[in-house]
């Protein structure tokens, strides 16, 4: 149908939409475009293209905005921006969930899970074998043991996680991180862990097999949360630093 009917000089809209309101594709852009300044209108009909957001059409052709698929392109918008996630990945998340509503737990879980309801793992690797698979200088590993960044040790071998680690504080080298600057994250994360564990201890150290289950449930969620919220703050104060 010919974009003509989709008005794209609407008029920007401020108000709350009441549940049955709706908006041409124009008042859309005009609604979004101060908090997505590079929104156009022709990235809203990609967007309904790629199937992440579905408007409903008029007998004559015209596209009209409900408020909670103003709400879903919202999300679609700050996903791709803030969270640098793929449409494909936005797009299943949206599909799985049955109010159309994006969980930011489920995401987080969903790209990081902590899977903290599974065994730890207990397979440890040669630091031999695990600086082959990485590529890093001997000497970085052993300052990220040094500082405390690795759970292993060269003697008795590093877990999955400690091989991601020390591939991420490879490539930080190359911006000139070193493996001393890193000791903040490591404090950081003692210190998120500490809060969570104080909320939900009661239960975690219960000896209820239910009671447990659900309290490592919540603490998935929370740390997924938290992490959200960290990652926020983050970009919030990046954008202080570049002015955007």
């Amino acid at each position: 149908m010919s974009d003509a009917h989709d008005n794209p000089e609407g008029t920007a809209i401020d108000e709350p939409l009441e549940s049955d309101e709706r908006l041409t594709i124009g008042a859309v852009h005009e609604l979004l475009k101060a908090d997505f300044p590079s929104l156009s209108v022709s990235k809203i009909r990609y967007l309904e293209d790629q199937g992440l957001i579905t408007p409903e059409r008029t007998p004559g052709g015209y596209r009209m905005f409900s408020p909670l698929e103003v709400q879903r392109l919202r999300t679609v918008l700050r996903l791709q921006r803030d969270e640098f996630l793929p449409l494909q990945v936005i797009k299943q998340e949206l599909e799985s969930s049955t109010s159309g509503a994006f969980s930011v737990a489920n995401q987080a879980r969903q790209l990081k899970r902590a899977n903290l309801t599974e065994p730890a793992p207990t397979r440890r690797n040669a630091a031999a074998d695990v600086i082959n698979a990485t590529g890093a200088d001997p000497q970085l590993v052993a300052a990220l043991e040094e500082f405390g960044l690795l759970s292993g040790n060269a003697k008795d071998g590093y877990d999955e996680t400690d091989r991601e680690i020390i591939q991420t504080a490879l490539e930080l080298t190359q911006y000139g991180v070193e493996a001393r600057h890193l000791r903040l994250f490591r404090t950081a994360a003692e210190r998120e862990a500490s809060l969570l564990e104080q909320l939900l201890a009661a239960n975690l150290r219960s000896k209820n097999p239910v009671r447990r289950r659900e309290a490592l449930d919540a603490l998935e969620a929370l740390a997924a949360l938290a992490s959200h919220l960290r990652h926020l703050m983050l970009v919030s104060s990046l954008r202080q630093i570049t002015g955007s």
